[in-house]
């Protein structure tokens, strides 16, 4: 409403009924493999909605199935959610540099690099860490800045510290994920 330009991107857990599939797949590193995400798009209420398309999200939530989107029950978290949302932050960085959205009359083609992510939640908590690693350490999104907010804090997407090494990401950001609570 104020003019910017805006992109939200999500996890396509369902068949979003206004949702097209823009034809645009990637492919991002996930563990110890590459997987190849598709990006599906609506636009709505001046907003670019992209959901990320791949079988590790449909797989947990199809339709109406009451089944949970962090875990089979409440208080239990899938055991591949820190790869599933490893690839929505790899996903989400790739959105506004290569997807040529021409959704409405004052904006058309690639958001480019010059963005603010806002970050939400554990869910998205390694997208500044791909960010300063993946990209600004190559001269990519130099201006880019982040806004990371907690909506729940009860919720942190813990797993095992052994686990490191599936984010991909350098030894030197190990030191920040390992802390001890209380």
């Amino acid at each position: 409403a104020n003019g910017h330009r805006v992109m939200t991107v999500a996890p396509r857990y369902d068949q979003y009924k206004d949702a097209w599939d823009t034809g645009v797949a990637i492919e991002v590193k996930v563990g110890y493999i590459t997987e190849k995400v598709r990006f599906f798009h609506c636009y709505k209420r001046g907003v670019d909605r992209v959901f990320i398309d791949h079988p590790m999200f449909l797989e947990k939530v199809w339709g109406k199935t009451g089944s949970k989107i962090y875990g089979p029950t409440t208080g239990t978290d899938y055991e591949d959610n820190q790869l599933r949302f490893s690839m929505l932050c790899q996903a989400a960085l790739e959105a506004p540099r290569i997807l040529n959205l021409n959704s409405c009359e004052h904006f058309s083609g690639p958001y480019g690099e010059d963005v603010v992510f806002i970050a939400n939640d554990w869910h998205t908590a390694l997208l500044p860490c791909y960010l300063k690693s993946m990209y600004k350490s190559k001269g990519m999104y130099e201006t880019a800045k982040v806004a990371y907010c907690i909506h729940n804090i009860a919720y942190q997407g813990r797993f095992s510290f052994s686990d490191f090494s599936l984010l991909n990401l350098p030894d030197a950001f190990r030191s920040s994920f390992d802390f001890i609570d209380g």
